[in-house]
């Protein structure tokens, strides 16, 4: 039997939003993709400004927030994917985020409110 390679283009990002519980993501298509940001234990802990500091990577084909070290791809969400970051490695990282001390977008340490 001959199967023949179906390859299917993947839409890019244009637009990412993320508010309080889903991460909503305008593609090339014309269509958004809705996620629950539970998929996404990183987005979920972060501070709304961490959330809006992302960018288009892969000329469209991701999205990569710099402030939190995560990258997702259009095609795992078209797919359906949550993060696979074990509960080890999160746990890792959020111990980090609370040793460290929070930064503006300047790079800058935040200073405590008295």
């Amino acid at each position: 039997m001959r199967i023949s390679g179906v390859e299917i283009a993947v839409p890019k990002a244009e637009n990412v939003r993320v508010a309080k519980d889903t991460l909503s993501v305008d593609l090339s298509d014309g269509r958004t993709i809705s996620v629950p940001l539970a998929w996404f234990a990183r987005l979920l802990h972060a501070t709304q400004q961490e959330r809006n500091n992302w960018r288009l990577i892969g000329k469209g084909h991701g999205i990569h927030w710099e402030d939190l070290d995560e990258d997702i791809s259009i095609e795992g969400l078209l797919a359906g994917t949550p993060s696979g970051e074990s509960q080890a490695s999160f746990k890792r990282w959020l111990e980090g985020r609370k040793a460290r001390p929070r930064r503006r977008s300047s790079g800058r340490p935040l200073r405590a409110r008295r």
